[in-house]
């Protein structure tokens, strides 16, 4: 697994394709195995993305995070 930071953009948690994740008890299937979360603070959809970044100017470095799961 792992968690990109995009430059001025969200965090990106990848997880292989086809996982399911739970959010307040509702199961959220992903397809594509990707996940953008909120990283700006405006997203009207909180946890996740909704590219209000781009509108707000919002400015962050890029980065990752690698996670090995044994």
């Amino acid at each position: 697994m792992r968690i990109r930071f995009r430059e001025n953009g969200p965090y990106v948690v990848e997880f292989p394709p086809g996982t399911k994740v739970r959010l307040g008890g509702e199961e959220i299937p992903l397809p594509k195995g990707n996940l953008a979360l909120c990283r700006c603070g405006g997203s009207h959809k909180k946890p996740f993305c909704d590219g209000t970044h781009k509108t707000l100017g919002f400015q962050a470095e890029a980065g990752e995070i690698q996670i090995e799961v044994p």
